[in-house]
């Protein structure tokens, strides 16, 4: 069976509520969850359902937050890009046994409420990854 491969892709964006609209008109939907993940100071608004790639703008909710930094050093944009993993433990093992550089070596929770980890841009061509445990 076919499954995604692609959750959504992060877009970094310093004011959530100017980009909704946007992103509304850019997309012809609504935005559906909007979420505080403290731990990272940030608010996402994500577009589109579960099933289908997604796109989510993230915000800072402090200036020293990680995308605060990324908005500073290179602006509003593009992000990350998040892919579906079966057992990210797993997964995240068999990248560290292989070299893979990893910003997160064990999982947390993200905006959805689903276990993700990054992969440090060093080892994926200079793009930020996420890697999301998919649950079926």
């Amino acid at each position: 069976m076919h499954r995604e491969l692609i959750s959504h892709i992060g877009v970094a964006v310093a004011d959530l509520e100017k980009s909704i609209p946007v992103y509304e008109l850019l997309t012809g939907s609504k935005v559906g969850a909007i979420a505080e993940v403290t731990d990272q100071n940030v608010r996402v608004a994500m577009f589109g359902g579960h099933g289908t790639a997604r796109i989510e703008l993230v915000a800072p909710t402090s200036p020293d937050s990680p995308i605060a930094r990324f908005i500073q050093k290179r602006g509003e944009g593009l992000h990350h890009i998040c892919i579906y993993v079966r057992t990210i433990d797993q997964h995240l093992s068999h990248l560290k046994a292989a070299g893979v550089k990893l910003i997160d070596e064990t999982p947390r929770i993200g905006a959805d409420g689903a276990r993700i980890a990054f992969v440090h841009p060093s080892s994926t061509g200079g793009v930020l990854l996420e890697l999301e445990e998919r649950v079926t």
